[in-house]
């Protein structure tokens, strides 16, 4: 998914790659921009296995989406729906385009041009289904973003019992669950500290 200050800055015209389920090996390009960075294939390699490979029927929500690689990875292996949510309009455009080239129905997703945390105070035109999965990864360098984040999704009444939100932070960060979280897995690798949590409600 998204975004680290301290990462590298994607050269122009850069490519992800998604590495399994029915767009195995399929490349996209995404545009440059400050802050936005795929998450790397090891870490998506890492969480599909915690989650056991397959999404099948889940919606899922990718939050501060930038490349979108995640939400991609996901409706690769059989997620009903993704929700992107990318504040740039530049790169919200270029999602929608790659979904495009995908061949991903109109019905599968949809992609919003604006701010993560106006969207979970305000969703457009609500959440009528509950959400299976949440990826939340907004930039390392804003830490109180993820804090922010968090606490309106646990404030939420959108989120399936036992739906997931896997988390993305730099290593240094300190993160308060809110009531209601549990985690699951957990690793850390380099300046990146991934969670998985569940949601018991």
């Amino acid at each position: 998914m998204a975004s680290t200050g301290k990462g590298r800055r994607p050269a122009r015209g850069e490519q992800v790659r998604i590495i399994g389920g029915q767009w195995r090996s399929r490349r996209l390009r995404f545009p440059s921009a400050r802050d936005l960075r795929p998450t790397p294939d090891r870490v998506r390699e890492t969480l599909f296995n915690w989650l056991g490979q397959t999404v099948t029927g889940w919606r899922v929500l990718d939050l501060f989406a930038g490349s979108g690689v995640l939400g991609f990875e996901a409706l690769s292996r059989g997620a009903a729906w993704v929700g992107f949510v990318e504040q740039s309009p530049r790169v919200a455009r270029r999602l929608g385009e790659n979904l495009e080239l995908l061949g991903a129905g109109a019905e599968q997703y949809d992609c919003w041009p604006m701010d993560a945390l106006r969207w979970l105070a305000s969703p457009p035109g609500g959440v009528e289904v509950k959400i299976d999965l949440v990826f939340l990864d907004p930039p390392f360098r804003q830490p109180q973003l993820l804090q922010t984040a968090l606490d309106r999704l646990a404030e939420a009444d959108w989120l399936a019992t036992g739906a997931r939100v896997f988390v993305e932070s730099g290593a240094v960060e300190t993160l308060r669950l809110p009531p209601g979280f549990v985690v699951q897995r957990e690793t850390r690798a380099g300046e990146s500290h991934s969670l998985l949590l569940e949601w018991g409600g």
